[in-house]
Protein backbone atom coordinates (compact mmCIF):
# COMPACT_ATOMS: atom_id res chain seq x y z
CA UNK A 1 0.00 0.00 0.00
CA UNK A 2 3.08 2.14 0.60
CA UNK A 3 4.48 1.68 -2.56
CA UNK A 4 0.98 2.51 -4.30
CA UNK A 5 0.70 5.71 -2.45
CA UNK A 6 4.37 6.66 -3.24
CA UNK A 7 3.41 6.34 -6.75
CA UNK A 8 0.20 8.38 -6.75
CA UNK A 9 2.23 11.10 -4.74
CA UNK A 10 5.28 11.31 -7.19
CA UNK A 11 2.65 11.12 -10.26
CA UNK A 12 0.62 13.67 -8.64
CA UNK A 13 3.50 15.87 -8.21
CA UNK A 14 4.42 15.39 -12.23
CA UNK A 15 1.35 16.45 -13.09
CA UNK A 16 2.02 19.46 -11.63
CA UNK A 17 5.15 20.47 -12.58
CA UNK A 18 3.67 19.98 -15.98
CA UNK A 19 0.79 21.67 -15.24
CA UNK A 20 2.58 24.82 -14.56
CA UNK A 21 5.13 24.30 -17.29
CA UNK A 22 1.63 24.53 -19.81
CA UNK A 23 0.66 27.65 -17.84
CA UNK A 24 4.27 29.24 -18.82
CA UNK A 25 3.67 29.11 -22.51
CA UNK A 26 1.58 32.07 -23.90
CA UNK A 27 1.17 32.93 -27.12
CA UNK A 28 1.29 36.39 -28.36
CA UNK A 29 0.73 38.38 -31.58
CA UNK A 30 3.03 41.23 -32.26
CA UNK A 31 0.47 43.02 -31.49
CA UNK A 32 -0.73 42.06 -28.17
CA UNK A 33 2.58 42.24 -27.45
CA UNK A 34 3.22 46.15 -28.01
CA UNK A 35 0.01 46.46 -25.40
CA UNK A 36 1.56 44.28 -22.80
CA UNK A 37 4.77 46.43 -23.65
CA UNK A 38 3.35 49.71 -23.16
CA UNK A 39 1.15 48.70 -20.28
CA UNK A 40 4.18 47.49 -18.45
CA UNK A 41 6.57 49.99 -19.35
CA UNK A 42 8.10 51.16 -16.72
CA UNK A 43 9.60 54.83 -18.31
CA UNK A 44 5.53 55.63 -19.06
CA UNK A 45 5.41 55.32 -15.32
CA UNK A 46 8.11 58.05 -15.16
CA UNK A 47 6.49 59.82 -17.94
CA UNK A 48 2.66 59.85 -16.23
CA UNK A 49 4.60 61.26 -12.86
CA UNK A 50 6.06 64.34 -15.35
CA UNK A 51 2.44 64.85 -16.80
CA UNK A 52 1.36 65.10 -13.27
CA UNK A 53 3.76 67.50 -11.90
CA UNK A 54 3.05 69.43 -14.99
CA UNK A 55 -0.59 69.34 -14.27
CA UNK A 56 0.37 70.28 -10.85
CA UNK A 57 2.26 73.60 -11.88
CA UNK A 58 -0.72 74.43 -14.48
CA UNK A 59 -2.90 74.65 -11.05
CA UNK A 60 -0.41 76.45 -9.38
CA UNK A 61 -0.58 79.18 -12.13
CA UNK A 62 -4.02 79.01 -12.21
CA UNK A 63 -4.22 79.69 -8.08
CA UNK A 64 -2.65 82.65 -8.83
CA UNK A 65 -5.29 84.95 -10.30
CA UNK A 66 -7.78 83.91 -7.62
CA UNK A 67 -8.12 86.11 -4.38
CA UNK A 68 -5.91 85.67 -1.31
CA UNK A 69 -7.59 86.07 1.97
CA UNK A 70 -6.00 85.69 4.93
CA UNK A 71 -6.84 85.23 8.66
CA UNK A 72 -4.77 85.68 11.76
CA UNK A 73 -5.35 86.18 15.35
CA UNK A 74 -3.04 86.17 18.92
CA UNK A 75 -3.99 86.16 22.35
CA UNK A 76 -1.24 87.61 24.86
CA UNK A 77 -1.21 87.24 29.08
CA UNK A 78 1.03 89.97 29.98
CA UNK A 79 2.37 88.93 33.41
CA UNK A 80 3.98 92.38 34.24
CA UNK A 81 1.72 95.41 34.15
CA UNK A 82 2.86 97.64 30.79
CA UNK A 83 2.95 101.28 31.03
CA UNK A 84 -0.09 102.79 28.85
CA UNK A 85 -0.26 106.65 28.11
CA UNK A 86 -2.89 106.98 25.50
CA UNK A 87 -3.10 110.27 23.87
CA UNK A 88 -6.80 111.16 23.94
CA UNK A 89 -8.28 114.84 23.40
CA UNK A 90 -8.71 116.10 26.98
CA UNK A 91 -7.74 112.90 28.37
CA UNK A 92 -4.01 112.00 29.30
CA UNK A 93 -3.12 108.43 31.03
CA UNK A 94 0.54 108.03 32.70
CA UNK A 95 2.20 104.70 33.15
CA UNK A 96 1.59 104.39 37.19
CA UNK A 97 -1.99 105.68 37.35
CA UNK A 98 -3.11 103.60 33.72
CA UNK A 99 -5.20 100.74 33.96
CA UNK A 100 -4.04 97.14 35.05
CA UNK A 101 -3.68 95.40 31.93
CA UNK A 102 -2.62 91.80 31.37
CA UNK A 103 -4.06 90.43 28.49
CA UNK A 104 -4.45 91.39 24.98
CA UNK A 105 -6.22 89.78 21.85
CA UNK A 106 -7.18 90.64 18.56
CA UNK A 107 -7.41 89.46 14.74
CA UNK A 108 -7.76 90.65 11.34
CA UNK A 109 -9.00 89.39 8.11
CA UNK A 110 -7.12 90.69 4.86
CA UNK A 111 -8.07 90.24 0.96
CA UNK A 112 -5.90 90.85 -1.67
CA UNK A 113 -7.30 90.78 -5.58
CA UNK A 114 -5.20 91.21 -8.09
CA UNK A 115 -5.77 93.63 -11.04
CA UNK A 116 -2.77 93.97 -12.67
CA UNK A 117 0.64 92.63 -12.71
CA UNK A 118 1.98 93.26 -16.37
CA UNK A 119 0.27 90.02 -17.68
CA UNK A 120 2.75 87.73 -15.48
CA UNK A 121 -0.38 85.74 -14.22
CA UNK A 122 -1.64 85.13 -18.02
CA UNK A 123 1.55 84.41 -19.06
CA UNK A 124 2.44 81.75 -16.69
CA UNK A 125 -1.33 79.85 -17.01
CA UNK A 126 -0.63 79.98 -20.68
CA UNK A 127 3.27 78.47 -20.43
CA UNK A 128 2.00 76.16 -18.12
CA UNK A 129 -0.45 74.39 -20.43
CA UNK A 130 1.90 74.48 -23.16
CA UNK A 131 4.15 72.39 -21.25
CA UNK A 132 1.64 69.80 -19.91
CA UNK A 133 0.83 69.16 -23.82
CA UNK A 134 4.52 69.12 -24.43
CA UNK A 135 4.67 66.41 -21.56
CA UNK A 136 1.44 64.48 -23.20
CA UNK A 137 3.50 64.42 -26.42
CA UNK A 138 6.98 63.34 -24.88
CA UNK A 139 4.74 60.34 -23.74
CA UNK A 140 2.94 59.65 -27.13
CA UNK A 141 6.86 59.45 -28.72
CA UNK A 142 7.60 57.44 -26.07
CA UNK A 143 5.25 54.84 -26.68
CA UNK A 144 6.15 54.58 -30.62
CA UNK A 145 10.01 53.91 -29.33
CA UNK A 146 8.24 51.17 -26.89
CA UNK A 147 6.15 49.90 -29.66
CA UNK A 148 9.43 49.21 -32.00
CA UNK A 149 11.49 48.31 -29.31
CA UNK A 150 8.96 45.61 -28.67
CA UNK A 151 8.69 44.72 -32.68
CA UNK A 152 12.55 44.06 -32.62
CA UNK A 153 12.56 42.21 -29.44
CA UNK A 154 9.88 39.81 -31.01
CA UNK A 155 11.70 40.16 -34.30
CA UNK A 156 14.94 38.39 -32.75
CA UNK A 157 12.82 35.60 -30.81
CA UNK A 158 11.02 34.95 -34.36
CA UNK A 159 13.96 34.01 -36.08
CA UNK A 160 15.67 32.13 -33.22
CA UNK A 161 12.12 29.99 -33.00
CA UNK A 162 12.29 29.47 -37.13
CA UNK A 163 16.29 28.86 -36.99
CA UNK A 164 15.24 26.40 -34.55
CA UNK A 165 12.22 24.76 -36.69
CA UNK A 166 15.20 25.02 -39.70
CA UNK A 167 17.72 23.59 -37.61
CA UNK A 168 15.30 20.37 -36.56
CA UNK A 169 14.14 19.45 -39.47
CA UNK A 170 17.60 19.26 -41.05
CA UNK A 171 19.01 17.58 -38.04
CA UNK A 172 16.14 14.63 -38.63
CA UNK A 173 17.18 14.07 -41.92
CA UNK A 174 20.48 14.14 -41.05
CA UNK A 175 20.15 11.58 -38.62
CA UNK A 176 18.27 9.35 -41.10
CA UNK A 177 21.44 9.56 -43.74
CA UNK A 178 23.37 8.78 -41.07
CA UNK A 179 21.56 5.47 -40.67
CA UNK A 180 21.47 4.94 -44.11
CA UNK A 181 25.25 5.42 -44.69
CA UNK A 182 26.11 3.01 -41.29
CA UNK A 183 24.05 0.17 -43.44
CA UNK A 184 25.82 0.88 -46.39
CA UNK A 185 29.56 0.63 -44.78
CA UNK A 186 28.34 -2.38 -43.22
CA UNK A 187 26.96 -3.79 -46.68
CA UNK A 188 30.69 -2.85 -47.95
CA UNK A 189 28.81 0.06 -50.36
CA UNK A 190 30.64 2.80 -48.56
CA UNK A 191 34.03 3.68 -46.96
CA UNK A 192 33.94 4.75 -42.95
CA UNK A 193 35.77 7.40 -43.99
CA UNK A 194 32.77 8.73 -45.62
CA UNK A 195 30.42 7.70 -43.12
CA UNK A 196 32.43 9.61 -40.70
CA UNK A 197 32.41 12.94 -42.53
CA UNK A 198 28.47 12.42 -42.83
CA UNK A 199 28.41 12.04 -38.57
CA UNK A 200 30.53 14.88 -38.51
CA UNK A 201 28.02 17.02 -40.55
CA UNK A 202 25.32 15.98 -38.12
CA UNK A 203 27.39 17.06 -34.98
CA UNK A 204 27.87 20.54 -36.89
CA UNK A 205 23.89 20.59 -37.23
CA UNK A 206 23.94 19.75 -33.52
CA UNK A 207 26.05 22.46 -32.48
CA UNK A 208 24.01 25.16 -34.77
CA UNK A 209 21.22 24.14 -33.27
CA UNK A 210 22.59 24.37 -29.25
CA UNK A 211 23.26 27.72 -30.25
CA UNK A 212 20.20 28.63 -32.00
CA UNK A 213 18.50 27.49 -28.91
CA UNK A 214 20.76 29.26 -26.74
CA UNK A 215 20.00 32.35 -28.57
CA UNK A 216 16.16 31.81 -28.19
CA UNK A 217 16.48 31.24 -24.83
CA UNK A 218 18.27 35.22 -24.40
CA UNK A 219 15.65 36.47 -26.58
CA UNK A 220 12.73 34.85 -24.81
CA UNK A 221 14.12 36.27 -21.23
CA UNK A 222 14.50 39.72 -22.55
CA UNK A 223 11.11 39.67 -24.29
CA UNK A 224 9.40 38.94 -20.79
CA UNK A 225 11.12 41.59 -18.99
CA UNK A 226 10.21 44.04 -21.85
CA UNK A 227 6.39 43.16 -21.70
CA UNK A 228 6.32 43.15 -17.58
CA UNK A 229 5.63 39.42 -17.78
CA UNK A 230 7.74 36.57 -14.97
CA UNK A 231 10.68 35.83 -17.29
CA UNK A 232 9.90 32.06 -17.05
CA UNK A 233 7.30 32.56 -19.91
CA UNK A 234 7.84 30.72 -22.93
CA UNK A 235 6.22 33.00 -25.50
CA UNK A 236 5.18 31.45 -29.00
CA UNK A 237 5.36 33.94 -31.96
CA UNK A 238 2.52 34.52 -34.41
CA UNK A 239 4.20 32.91 -38.08
CA UNK A 240 2.33 35.90 -39.80
CA UNK A 241 4.54 38.36 -38.65
CA UNK A 242 6.82 38.29 -41.60
CA UNK A 243 4.37 38.77 -43.92
CA UNK A 244 3.57 42.41 -42.39
CA UNK A 245 3.93 45.26 -44.53
CA UNK A 246 3.29 47.55 -47.41
CA UNK A 247 4.48 48.81 -50.80
CA UNK A 248 7.05 51.43 -49.93
CA UNK A 249 6.31 55.13 -51.33
CA UNK A 250 8.80 57.87 -52.24
CA UNK A 251 11.40 58.95 -49.65
CA UNK A 252 9.75 62.65 -49.68
CA UNK A 253 6.02 60.99 -48.50
CA UNK A 254 7.78 59.58 -45.58
CA UNK A 255 10.14 62.98 -44.80
CA UNK A 256 6.45 65.13 -44.94
CA UNK A 257 4.79 62.46 -42.47
CA UNK A 258 7.65 62.99 -39.99
CA UNK A 259 7.21 66.96 -40.39
CA UNK A 260 3.50 66.68 -39.93
CA UNK A 261 3.19 63.08 -37.28
CA UNK A 262 6.66 63.38 -34.80
CA UNK A 263 5.50 63.60 -31.55
CA UNK A 264 8.73 65.03 -30.11
CA UNK A 265 8.70 67.79 -32.62
CA UNK A 266 5.66 69.22 -31.47
CA UNK A 267 6.78 68.44 -28.00
CA UNK A 268 9.41 71.09 -29.12
CA UNK A 269 7.11 73.29 -30.56
CA UNK A 270 5.13 73.47 -27.43
CA UNK A 271 8.22 74.03 -25.24
CA UNK A 272 9.43 77.03 -27.84
CA UNK A 273 5.91 78.42 -26.97
CA UNK A 274 6.04 78.35 -23.48
CA UNK A 275 9.63 79.96 -23.28
CA UNK A 276 8.09 82.87 -25.10
CA UNK A 277 5.75 83.51 -22.83
CA UNK A 278 8.58 82.77 -20.17
CA UNK A 279 10.44 86.40 -21.63
CA UNK A 280 7.26 88.07 -21.80
CA UNK A 281 6.62 87.20 -18.03
CA UNK A 282 9.98 88.42 -17.59
CA UNK A 283 9.69 92.03 -19.01
CA UNK A 284 6.35 92.37 -17.18
CA UNK A 285 9.05 92.12 -13.60
CA UNK A 286 9.68 95.65 -14.91
CA UNK A 287 6.16 96.69 -14.25
CA UNK A 288 3.88 97.59 -11.47
CA UNK A 289 1.62 95.57 -9.69
CA UNK A 290 -1.53 96.68 -8.95
CA UNK A 291 -4.92 95.08 -6.39
CA UNK A 292 -7.73 95.46 -4.99
CA UNK A 293 -7.44 95.00 -1.01
CA UNK A 294 -9.79 94.81 1.88
CA UNK A 295 -9.47 93.64 5.46
CA UNK A 296 -11.82 93.95 9.10
CA UNK A 297 -9.91 94.14 12.28
CA UNK A 298 -10.45 93.61 15.96
CA UNK A 299 -8.86 94.16 18.68
CA UNK A 300 -9.85 94.24 22.89
CA UNK A 301 -7.48 95.71 25.60
CA UNK A 302 -9.16 95.15 28.88
CA UNK A 303 -10.04 98.46 30.68
CA UNK A 304 -7.93 100.09 28.05
CA UNK A 305 -9.63 99.37 23.89
CA UNK A 306 -12.05 97.79 22.44
CA UNK A 307 -12.06 97.59 18.27
CA UNK A 308 -14.76 96.29 16.40
CA UNK A 309 -16.01 96.48 12.67
CA UNK A 310 -12.96 98.41 11.28
CA UNK A 311 -13.79 97.50 7.81
CA UNK A 312 -11.02 98.83 5.29
CA UNK A 313 -10.94 98.88 1.70
CA UNK A 314 -8.59 100.49 -0.97
CA UNK A 315 -6.11 99.75 -3.85
CA UNK A 316 -2.37 98.68 -3.74
CA UNK A 317 0.39 99.46 -5.79
CA UNK A 318 3.50 97.64 -5.90
CA UNK A 319 6.69 98.63 -7.50
CA UNK A 320 10.15 97.42 -6.81
CA UNK A 321 12.41 100.54 -7.51
CA UNK A 322 15.54 98.17 -7.33
CA UNK A 323 14.47 97.26 -11.39
CA UNK A 324 15.72 101.21 -12.41
CA UNK A 325 19.35 99.96 -11.85
CA UNK A 326 19.39 96.31 -11.45
CA UNK A 327 19.56 94.21 -14.77
CA UNK A 328 16.62 91.69 -15.93
CA UNK A 329 18.51 88.63 -14.97
CA UNK A 330 15.17 86.53 -15.37
CA UNK A 331 14.77 88.28 -19.01
CA UNK A 332 18.89 87.16 -20.17
CA UNK A 333 17.69 83.71 -18.86
CA UNK A 334 14.07 83.09 -20.71
CA UNK A 335 15.83 84.36 -23.83
CA UNK A 336 18.55 82.31 -23.79
CA UNK A 337 16.06 79.19 -23.46
CA UNK A 338 14.64 80.53 -26.36
CA UNK A 339 17.38 80.51 -28.47
CA UNK A 340 18.41 77.05 -27.02
CA UNK A 341 15.00 75.66 -28.36
CA UNK A 342 15.00 77.07 -31.38
CA UNK A 343 18.44 76.05 -32.83
CA UNK A 344 17.31 72.21 -31.17
CA UNK A 345 14.34 72.38 -33.50
CA UNK A 346 16.84 73.09 -36.45
CA UNK A 347 18.89 70.00 -35.25
CA UNK A 348 16.24 67.94 -34.66
CA UNK A 349 14.46 68.64 -38.16
CA UNK A 350 17.90 67.85 -39.88
CA UNK A 351 18.22 64.57 -37.73
CA UNK A 352 14.94 63.70 -38.99
CA UNK A 353 15.41 63.90 -42.43
CA UNK A 354 18.65 61.82 -41.84
CA UNK A 355 17.03 59.39 -39.96
CA UNK A 356 13.99 58.83 -42.49
CA UNK A 357 16.35 58.98 -45.07
CA UNK A 358 18.42 56.06 -43.95
CA UNK A 359 15.10 54.14 -42.79
CA UNK A 360 13.87 54.72 -46.19
CA UNK A 361 17.23 53.02 -47.66
CA UNK A 362 17.28 50.29 -45.45
CA UNK A 363 13.53 49.00 -46.05
CA UNK A 364 14.47 49.40 -49.91
CA UNK A 365 17.54 47.00 -49.15
CA UNK A 366 15.31 44.89 -46.62
CA UNK A 367 12.96 44.12 -49.57
CA UNK A 368 15.26 43.09 -51.92
CA UNK A 369 17.71 41.05 -49.94
CA UNK A 370 14.44 38.71 -49.46
CA UNK A 371 14.48 38.22 -53.65
CA UNK A 372 18.28 37.47 -53.28
CA UNK A 373 17.91 35.36 -50.53
CA UNK A 374 15.15 33.31 -52.56
CA UNK A 375 16.91 33.00 -55.31
CA UNK A 376 19.79 31.83 -53.44
CA UNK A 377 17.45 29.08 -51.65
CA UNK A 378 16.10 27.95 -54.95
CA UNK A 379 19.64 27.28 -56.39
CA UNK A 380 20.79 25.51 -53.00
CA UNK A 381 17.70 23.08 -53.06
CA UNK A 382 18.76 22.31 -56.42
CA UNK A 383 21.89 22.22 -56.24
CA UNK A 384 21.70 19.68 -52.82
CA UNK A 385 19.34 17.45 -55.12
CA UNK A 386 21.38 17.16 -58.40
CA UNK A 387 24.30 16.66 -56.11
CA UNK A 388 22.67 13.65 -53.97
CA UNK A 389 22.26 12.32 -57.82
CA UNK A 390 25.45 12.82 -58.57
CA UNK A 391 26.53 11.10 -55.27
CA UNK A 392 24.06 8.02 -55.65
CA UNK A 393 25.67 7.33 -59.17
CA UNK A 394 29.17 7.56 -57.68
CA UNK A 395 29.74 10.81 -59.94
CA UNK A 396 30.25 12.61 -56.48
CA UNK A 397 31.90 12.64 -53.33
CA UNK A 398 30.71 12.66 -49.48
CA UNK A 399 32.33 16.10 -49.44
CA UNK A 400 30.64 17.83 -51.92
CA UNK A 401 27.17 16.29 -50.73
CA UNK A 402 27.93 17.53 -47.20
CA UNK A 403 28.81 21.17 -48.74
CA UNK A 404 25.80 20.97 -50.78
CA UNK A 405 24.05 20.33 -47.83
CA UNK A 406 25.20 22.95 -45.76
CA UNK A 407 24.40 25.49 -48.34
CA UNK A 408 21.09 24.80 -48.45
CA UNK A 409 20.72 25.09 -44.71
CA UNK A 410 22.26 28.63 -44.67
CA UNK A 411 20.16 29.83 -47.61
CA UNK A 412 17.06 28.41 -45.92
CA UNK A 413 17.49 30.16 -42.20
CA UNK A 414 18.30 33.13 -44.34
CA UNK A 415 15.35 33.74 -46.41
CA UNK A 416 13.82 33.52 -42.87
CA UNK A 417 15.78 35.93 -41.48
CA UNK A 418 15.96 38.54 -44.49
CA UNK A 419 11.80 38.21 -44.12
CA UNK A 420 12.05 39.17 -40.65
CA UNK A 421 14.48 41.98 -40.82
CA UNK A 422 12.37 43.23 -43.72
CA UNK A 423 9.55 43.42 -41.74
CA UNK A 424 11.30 45.02 -39.07
CA UNK A 425 12.61 47.35 -41.69
CA UNK A 426 9.38 49.00 -42.45
CA UNK A 427 8.33 49.41 -38.72
CA UNK A 428 11.46 51.54 -38.47
CA UNK A 429 10.58 53.57 -41.07
CA UNK A 430 7.43 54.16 -39.59
CA UNK A 431 8.93 55.01 -35.82
CA UNK A 432 10.93 57.52 -37.68
CA UNK A 433 7.77 59.52 -39.21
CA UNK A 434 5.89 59.31 -36.28
CA UNK A 435 3.52 56.71 -37.63
CA UNK A 436 3.89 53.63 -36.33
CA UNK A 437 0.31 52.36 -34.92
CA UNK A 438 -0.12 51.20 -31.94
CA UNK A 439 -3.36 49.00 -31.86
Amino acid sequence: MKRINNSVVALSFFMGITAIHAQDKKQLTLDEAVQLGIQNSKNLKIDAAKIEEATADLLEAKNRQLPELKVSGSYMYLPIKPTIDLKLSGNSGAGAGGPDVHQVAYGSVNLSVPIYNGGRIKYGIQSAKYLVEASKLSTENDKIAIAYNVAQAYNNLFKANQSIKVLEENLTASQKRDETFLKLENNGVIARNDRLKANLQTSNIELQLLEAKNNYNIANINMDLLLGIPETTEIEVDQNYIDEGADVKAVDYYVNEAKENRKDLQALAQQRKAAELGSKSAKAENLPSIAFTGGYVAADVPKVLTLYNAVNVGVGISYNLSNIWKKNSSLGQAQAREKQLAATDELLNDNIKLDVNREYQNTDYSKKRIAVYEKAAEQANENYRITKNKYDNGLATMTELLDADAAQIASNVGVINAKADAALAYRKLLQTTGTLTIK
